[in-house]
């Protein structure tokens, strides 16, 4: 798939590491004194390492990404040089939480990260997957959130009121490189989550997909309204 890339200029380069500490993906890690683009698959699209280049030494490229794993051999080790939080993963068996009557509920997610700008576009756990993109808030005001919504689906959150980004672009991405089944999207009533819902829309519209969309409105009493 064609998309938006970071391309690297090593001889602008000079090394600070400054590119790798903003790269919220694992993409980029420093390998001889010089920043390199070490997981194209993982590299958003969202430039978040572009500005603090001092050098300018980066710059956007649309071409082919490569195939999700494609580049393991050129990493130094199985960390990525980002945040170790956001490493893509799956979840083994339900985690038990003991509500206040003692009475244990598993909870239903299934892999991390779940915030949209962190996670992988390429994720194995995208494979086959029906997709939940929610609202940051909805879970705290919706008490039967991981029954109602998490359980059968892969989780993604974000504000669009508070997040600097359009998710279209991100979604849009998640969509046309991966087998998604359905689209779920889980908002709260205020304004403002209508930003989360349209970048859905567009998204699955610009992925050219046939994907069933489903949204459910959520007040901030909890109950579901929609």
């Amino acid at each position: 798939m064609y998309r938006k890339i970071i391309c690297i200029d090593e001889e602008k380069c000079n090394g600070c590491g400054a590119c790798a500490a903003a790269c919220h993906e694992g993409a980029i890690a420093i390998i001889n004194g010089k920043a390199r683009l070490i997981r194209a698959d993982y590299c958003d699209g969202l430039g978040d390492c572009l500005p603090v280049c001092p050098t300018g030494a980066i710059r956007f490229e649309i071409r082919e990404a490569a195939a999700s794993g494609a580049a393991a051999a050129a990493r130094p080790d199985s960390t990525p040089c980002g945040c170790p939080g956001s490493q893509a993963g799956i979840l083994r068996g339900p985690a038990e939480t003991a509500s206040e009557t003692g009475a244990a509920e598993p909870g239903q997610l299934r892999q991390w990260p779940v915030q949209l700008r962190l996670v992988p576009v390429n994720a194995p756990y995208f494979d086959g997957a029906h997709l939940l993109v929610a609202a940051d808030c909805a879970a705290y005001a919706c008490g039967s959130f991981h029954r109602s919504f998490i359980r059968g689906r892969i989780t993604l959150i974000g504000c669009p009121k508070l997040d600097p980004v359009d998710y279209t672009d991100k979604l849009t991405q998640i969509l046309q490189s991966n087998d998604i089944r359905s689209l779920t999207v889980a908002r709260m009533e205020v304004p403002c989550c209508g930003g989360l819902e349209k970048a859905a829309q567009h998204a699955l519209q610009a992925s050219g997909k046939n994907i069933p969309l489903r949204t459910a409105v959520i007040a901030a009493d909890g109950r579901i309204l929609k």
